[in-house]
């Protein structure tokens, strides 16, 4: 309780000043920027010192979200101990892979007791581990750190935000005033910020869903109806909330806006690059070449990695996760994939 009330006052007082540093000028980061209510000051991170002269200068991200403008409040810069520089919100939106180096190299700049947000969908390839676990290791040792970090997560394409569309999100902590930090800051007209203390489902939510979305994308891209899209869906969020639940997290979680509505948007729409990456692997194109098209990471792709070795560390059956993990990654023709899932034995739905 102390220790609880003690967050509280330092997260109310630092809402009152409300300097946020964004790590990550990509589709999504440069998104926030646009919806961001209650913040004084925003500066934008990007890696690539051209990308932030252009931002600078042409104040639109014609690369990963064009036709946008940054609002007058926004700073782009590629120094990041400037972007973190006083800063009381650090909003971590790099792609999962990028995670933990962007993470180690903020956390000797990040301000003890910041609001930290992690906004990224995937998991560490390697571990396993989600973002705000990779996020929280990076600060481990530093003084006077107490690293609850809130996780935003929701049926919530990029574009779309940017452009002002109505879109709702959770925000997930162990902390309730974390919580309510971070929805005062996004909760505005066009954004509806719900919240949650479940940032282990919200989290693998957010990152599982992608893979279901890639074998959704895949369904189109061979021509199939509504039908085979909906039951793939509908079976891969049963065997990811499986998952998740055996990980920690509750299986309300994935009936929610982080869990089913994440997945009707990134299922269905070709403003996912995961259902993109889904569409052309079931054209036939090859995985190569439809990444070097995107030209961002499709989260979805490390992410059936991760989660296929999670499954069998915790002895749970995946067999639509592992369906996509074989076309992905052995070179699976997509039909031979699909056959194996039809053929599978019968069983009950609830198991």
């Amino acid at each position: 309780m102390q220790r609880e009330a003690r967050r509280r006052r330092r997260v109310c007082s630092l809402s009152a000043s409300r300097s946020v540093a964004i790590l990550g000028a990509g589709s999504w980061g440069t998104a926030l920027t646009t919806v961001l209510v209650g913040a004084a000051r925003v500066r934008l991170w990007a890696r690539s010192p051209e990308l932030a002269s252009e931002l600078r200068r042409r104040r639109v991200n014609s690369r990963y979200l064009p036709g946008i403008p940054l609002p007058d409040h926004v700073e782009p810069t590629s120094e990041l101990a400037y972007a973190l520089r006083d800063a009381d919100t650090v909003v971590y939106a790099v792609a999962s892979c990028g995670m933990a180096d962007v993470a180690a190299m903020a956390a000797p700049l990040v301000r003890p007791h910041a609001l930290l947000v992690n906004a990224a969908k995937g998991l560490e390839e390697g571990t396993g581990r989600r973002m705000s676990e990779v996020i929280q290791a990076s600060l481990a040792g530093l003084p006077a750190r107490e690293a609850d970090v809130v996780a935003i997560s929701g049926p919530n394409l990029a574009a779309e935000v940017a452009r002002g569309l109505p879109t709702a999100t959770v925000a997930a902590s162990l902390s309730p005033a974390a919580q309510a930090a971070c929805r005062e800051l996004w909760m505005g007209p066009t954004l509806r910020v719900y919240t949650s203390p479940d940032i282990v489902g919200v989290e693998l939510a957010g990152a599982m869903k992608n893979v279901i979305a890639i074998g959704a994308g895949v369904c189109e891209g061979m021509g199939f109806g509504d039908n085979s899209r909906a039951a793939l869906m509908t079976r891969g969020l049963a065997e990811i909330t499986r998952l998740g639940v055996a990980l920690g997290a509750e299986s309300r979680t994935f009936l929610g806006l982080a869990g089913v509505g994440d997945l009707i948007a990134t299922g269905g729409s070709r403003l996912s690059r995961n259902y993109r990456v889904g569409l052309g692997l079931g054209q036939g194109r090859p995985l190569a070449e439809i990444v070097a098209e995107l030209g961002q990471v499709a989260e979805g792709v490390p992410t059936t990695r991760a989660i296929c070795r999670l499954a069998e560390r915790v002895g749970i059956e995946m067999p639509v996760s592992r369906a996509i993990h074989s076309v992905l990654f052995s070179g699976a023709p997509v039909t031979d994939a699909i056959g194996e899932l039809m053929r599978r034995p019968p069983q009950a739905e609830g198991v």
